[in-house]
């Protein structure tokens, strides 16, 4: 399965005392492909971000692999933000959605909530 990560979960995988590490490693492990978004990465880099934690992120997650956010995703992300309740707000959540829909990745968070009401979203648990 792809999974992409959602900013809270790079987050913690990679900075501090790096607690969602693990957990990547576990679906690395399983055989699972991970990935970050260009949504994510843009989270990510406004930081603040040690040299260290950069390092980690391209090691890991290079940027110019990061999945891009186009025109298919702009356009299912409009139509998520009118399926879902309290859609004001969610902006950056429903296009990290629409792009693990359209590439048919699941999303792993640790907000399951920002996501739960999302249809055809699957959720990894961490």
């Amino acid at each position: 399965m792809i999974v992409h990560i959602d900013t809270s979960s790079l987050i913690d995988a990679l900075t501090g005392p790096r607690r969602s590490l693990d957990t990547l490693i576990r679906l690395t492990d399983e055989g699972h492909r991970l990935a970050i978004s260009t949504i994510v990465l843009y989270e990510w880099l406004r930081g603040p971000r040690t040299k260290a934690d950069l390092d980690a992120q391209e090691a890991l997650f290079p940027s110019d692999a990061a999945i891009a956010f186009g025109p298919a995703e702009g356009v299912l992300a409009a139509k998520l933000y009118n399926q879902v309740s309290r859609s004001r707000g969610r902006e950056i959540d429903l296009a990290i959605a629409a792009l693990a829909i359209a590439n048919g990745a699941a999303i792993l968070t640790l907000n399951p909530e920002d996501f739960r009401d999302v249809p055809g979203l699957k959720l990894v648990a961490a």
